[in-house]
């Protein structure tokens, strides 16, 4: 396993220990990093005889509860969540984060804005003191496609950077989310923005469904290190 992979284990495995009860309705989030968390969380189930409610965030969420063998829900069931434990593209000195890299945006801010507390499960890379240093991949927002052009266009005047259509990989065309929604990338931003008052402003255009600034939301997260200790950071 490489050094990322054990990375993001000990840091999923030690969120899952931290953070979930008997008892609890725990939302999943979306990743490569949840595999382990879910993987932790099953284990625990079978030594522990847990009793634990999974809502998913997204098809692939959904798919990783039923593999392996954990009780699966939805909002519409349980609309009040104990934790959400999730992962994250970037995540600031000040717990803000970057998500929606695996188009699932929308679907995890509903069921982390349902839930008690969210914790974020990330490696080493994901720690940043402000969004873009690392990750240069841009901010993901949910768009309809009616609008995604003016909707482009308003971003680069009013902000600059550059937006993009996302464009799927092994089929012709725009990727399409689970909610069959178009999705723009937003690059080369500037890092000092006042990140509240840009995703509200963003939020209110007209066609924007959902952005993947994760504003206030998240109260704690756990980075693997590379020398494999896990780093702690909360909201101050």
């Amino acid at each position: 396993m490489s050094s990322l992979e054990t990375a993001k284990k000990i840091a999923a495995r030690k969120a899952v220990d931290n953070h979930v009860s008997n008892g609890n309705i725990v939302g999943v989030g979306s990743g490569s990093t949840i595999v382990y968390a879910v993987e932790r969380l099953s284990e625990r189930v079978k030594q522990e005889n847990l009793d634990v409610v999974c809502v998913p965030t997204s098809f692939q969420a959904r798919q990783l509860i039923l593999s392996n063998k954990l009780k699966l829900s939805d909002l519409d069931t349980h609309p009040e969540i104990d934790v959400t434990i999730d992962g994250a593209d970037e995540v600031d000195s000040n717990l803000n984060l970057i998500k929606g890299g695996g188009g699932c945006l929308l679907q995890e801010k509903i069921v982390a804005s349902c839930s008690k507390s969210m914790v974020v499960i990330a490696d080493y890379t994901k720690n940043s003191q402000c969004l873009g240093e690392q990750y240069k991949k841009g901010i993901p927002i949910e768009v309809s496609p009616l609008g995604y052009v003016p909707i482009k266009n308003k971003i680069e005047k009013k902000y600059g950077g550059s937006v993009s259509l996302r464009m799927a990989v092994k089929k012709a065309g725009p990727v399409i989310t689970d909610n069959g929604n178009f999705i723009l990338d937003w690059v080369d931003y500037k890092s000092t923005f006042d990140w509240p008052n840009v995703n509200l402003d963003i939020i209110q255009i007209p066609g924007v469904v959902e952005t993947g600034l994760f504003i206030g939301i998240a109260s704690k997260a756990y980075f693997g290190m590379s020398d494999g200790s896990v780093k702690e950071q909360i909201t101050s």
